[in-house]
């Protein structure tokens, strides 16, 4: 029998220089309104960012039983849902919250909700660096706003900025040759530069295309 190949293993080290990763913060928020063909608008800033919670859901296990004895277990397809807290939401985020403009200055709620996608940062950093350089760009599809509760106090001697917070829900989008999906996470230490210059460049926009939102396959293709 042949001796076995050279072992190429290695024991695991913790907290290794260089390993002791981090992430926090939120930043370079964009706005892209779904149209009624499905594709996304023009992306426009979302200043004002203060959180983005990611609330998965679902893939909760349903086991089968059989001659006396658990034959399977079966899990339920899994959602993506969230909410944004916000100081401000662009002009164009009207639609997305059941607003409509009777006329120039004059909006009124209670109609029908726009779906939409957006886009954030997320710093990335570890033990070698000060101030986290590396970052997560999240993509999220689908999206649908539930109202937002407002509370308008008095100026008093410690005034503080309201801040809107919306729930939301997704609709997957299909993706050929995956699961549907509706969140998706672009690691910057992980990709090529050259490749992230360009997927930056589509989302955020460049001196000769408007930003836009690519779709899980243009995106697989950007980063291709």
């Amino acid at each position: 029998m042949p001796d076995p190949s050279p072992a190429t293993n290695a024991p695991i080290v913790w907290d290794a220089t260089g390993n002791r990763r981090y992430e926090l913060g939120v930043d370079h928020g964009v706005l892209y309104v779904c149209n009624s063909d499905g594709s996304y608008g023009k992306g426009v800033a979302w200043n004002g960012l203060v959180s983005v919670t990611s609330t998965p859901d679902g893939a909760e296990a349903q086991d089968l039983y059989a001659d006396n004895m658990k034959y399977g277990s079966l899990r339920s397809t899994e959602t993506y849902g969230g909410n944004i807290s916000c100081y401000t939401t662009p002009d164009e985020f009207a639609v997305c919250n059941g607003e409509v403009e009777i006329t120039k200055g004059v909006t009124a709620g209670q109609q029908g909700r726009r779906k939409f996608g957006f886009s954030y940062r997320t710093k990335q950093g570890d033990d070698t660096e000060s101030d986290p350089t590396q970052y997560l760009i999240h993509l999220v599809y689908g999206a649908t706003a539930s109202p937002s509760e407002a509370e308008y106090d008095a100026i008093n001697d410690s005034p503080d900025a309201i801040t809107f917070s919306y729930d939301f829900d997704t609709s997957p989008v299909s993706w050929v040759g995956h699961k549907p999906v509706s969140h998706i996470v672009v690691y910057s230490r992980k990709v090529e530069a050259v490749k992230l210059q360009k997927l930056e460049s589509t989302l955020y926009g460049s001196s000769t295309a408007a930003p836009k939102l690519p779709l899980p396959s243009e995106l697989a293709a950007i980063l291709a």
